[in-house]
């Protein structure tokens, strides 16, 4: 029996109690930590979704009990990763919530279409007050040559997912496509779900609510999925993206100018299976997570870098972003059957700031620049005048550019992730037009030979991998010397040498692309066996991995790569 004789106890006093207990240290991990943002793949989230779950078992058969309390522990998971931010959170669902229903209950079409324009302003307007008022200041400094200082403003984790995922419910209901949702409850829960609260997938609307509706049903074969994926979303994450990334990756990319062409190359291999097995793994454990609680989510990878076009690339990268992108941006700019003033502008805009640096680094005696921006520009101009519907060709090149420009700015406020999405862009304008002149989309996915196939793959991953360096680096002076010493040092002798220095980093890069490049078939087979384990078997595989993860992680928390989008 423990000797207390007051009715109140400090924590000073308990840790006298117990001398090896840092109760300040337990309670700090409670409170907001902007260095420690929680994540799945940390100890405290196993503690805090283990005690969270005995209450959900308690309470999934119910209905608004169930509602308020994963909302307010969504809030609490949100809360630990941005603070006081989660008031934002809050705001939007409030917000969109009744916004939704006045645009449902407007009888005229000028006002449901003022409704949402405002709709779309304050979300907006959130989202580039946090994530691009200093992007903004910089651009005005630079162009009209003053030195107004950034804002020191705190980007709240999640804020592009959240918004775009609102967004998307006040549209629907302008478009008539779902119903507004009666309870302000309900639509706190769709938005606020923590699973996929700071990270997506993006869900939408009339995919999450109707589940929210019916019985929590958990069948053992979707608990045995669920830890399938949660299991292989923590190997990805806590063994390849953060081993590989603290001990080669992040090194090579800080100071490429220490390492010979073949280190770089291997290094911007090593970010494309970083960044994918970071993301992806992230997005598993959000589904295998959702599925523990009854909810299902669509697939948000499917191999990417198994595709041998950029087409078929973004059909399988990210999936939920590039089809919000795809359903909400570039068929509102008109596809590839009307144009829009919006769909010219931003090509326009980016083409145009393309001369104009060219022409001022010609004026320093720097002509790369300017020929880079006419090769550009040419490519460009050609995707669409080789085309043999040219018009069709016209409208589909500039909106599908606009949408790949916004959503590199999506991911950030740097001029590097607009070149990313103008490169990604200019990529998919092309392929169209070679669709549209060799009539090849009938045979791509089906009759393929294996030789065309593997050339195509070969060609698409070189040309994503090109791509990620503009996104992962520092600053285009940093992408300039990567490419420099991948052209003028590579030095193929020292590659021995350089995988004898990094053995396990080859491992495990190796292992990451084995897995990758897995037929969909077998993996499919694999999970299916998995779902009719013994539960045993599923929990002695998630202990291994565990013991894996508990081997290999680095002693700081390494967030996930899009907390920062």
């Amino acid at each position: 029996m423990f000797p207390i004789t007051h009715k109140y106890i400090t924590v000073n006093e308990i840790s006298k109690i117990i001398p090896d207990l840092d109760l300040h240290k337990l309670i700090e991990q409670f409170y907001f930590n902007p260095k420690e943002p929680l994540i799945f793949s940390s100890g405290y989230f196993v503690f805090i979704f283990t005690a969270f779950m005995i209450g959900y078992a308690l309470l999934h058969k119910t209905h608004f009990p169930k509602v308020i309390y994963v909302i307010l522990f969504s809030l609490y998971f949100y809360y630990r990763s941005s603070g006081y931010y989660y008031l934002i959170l809050i705001f939007c669902v409030f917000f969109d919530f009744f916004t939704g229903h006045l645009i449902h209950k407007a009888q005229k079409k000028i006002t449901r279409q003022l409704l949402l324009f405002f709709s779309l302003a304050v979300n907006l307007g959130i989202l580039i007050h946090f994530k691009y008022t200093n992007f903004l200041i910089d651009s005005f400094n630079t162009v009209a040559d003053t030195e107004y200082k950034k804002i020191d403003i705190f980007l709240p984790v999640g804020v592009s997912f959240f918004t775009f995922q609102s967004m998307s419910y006040t549209i629907d209901v302008f478009r008539k496509k779902i119903e507004p949702v009666k309870n302000l409850l309900d639509y706190g829960f769709f938005v606020s779900f923590f699973p996929q609260l700071v990270a997506g997938p993006i869900i939408r609307a009339y995919d999450f609510i109707p589940q929210l509706y019916k019985p929590t049903i958990i069948t053992k074969s979707m608990i045995g999925r669920a830890l399938f994926l949660i299991s292989i979303g923590l190997f990805k994450k806590s063994v390849i993206s953060d081993y590989i990334g603290v001990n080669f990756v992040d090194r090579v990319f800080d100071q490429p100018e220490l390492y010979s062409g073949i280190e770089n190359l291997f290094g911007i291999y090593g970010y494309a299976l970083q960044i994918y097995c970071d993301f992806s793994g992230y997005s598993d454990m959000a589904i295998g997570i959702a599925l523990l609680l009854g909810f299902k989510f669509p697939k948000n990878f499917d191999s990417p870098y198994q595709s041998q076009n950029i087409t078929e690339f973004w059909r399988r990268w990210h999936i939920s972003l590039s089809s919000w992108l795809k359903d909400y941006l570039y068929f509102s700019l008109g596809g590839n059957r009307n144009g829009h003033f919006m769909g010219y502008f931003f090509p326009v805009l980016f083409f145009t700031g393309l001369i104009l640096w060219g022409i001022n680094s010609a004026i320093h005696e720097s002509y790369w620049q300017i020929i880079t921006a006419l090769i550009f520009i040419l490519i460009f101009a050609s995707s669409i005048l080789l085309s043999k519907e040219k018009k069709k060709a016209s409208y589909s090149s500039f909106n599908q550019m606009t949408t790949m420009l916004l959503g590199g700015l999506w991911h950030g406020a740097s001029m590097r992730f607009i070149l990313w999405g103008a490169m990604h862009g200019l990529a998919l304008s092309i392929h169209k037009t070679y669709i549209n002149l060799s009539g090849s989309s009938k045979t791509e996915n089906t009759k393929s030979y294996f030789w065309f196939r593997l050339i195509g793959i070969l060609i698409t991953f070189h040309f994503v991998c090109f791509c990620w360096i503009f996104f992962r680096v520092s600053d285009m002076n940093t992408a300039w010397q990567m490419l420099t010493q991948i052209f003028h040092k590579f030095e193929p002798h020292i590659l021995l040498q350089m995988v004898n220095g990094y053995k396990l980093v080859f491992v495990l890069m190796l292992l990451g692309f084995i897995l990758h490049f897995t037929p969909p078939r077998w993996e499919e087979i694999f999970k299916l066996k998995f779902e009719k384990a013994p539960y045993w078997a599923v929990l002695l595989f998630l202990f291994v991995i565990v013991l894996i993860v508990a081997q290999v992680k680095s002693s700081e928390i390494q967030p996930f790569i899009y907390f920062q989008f």
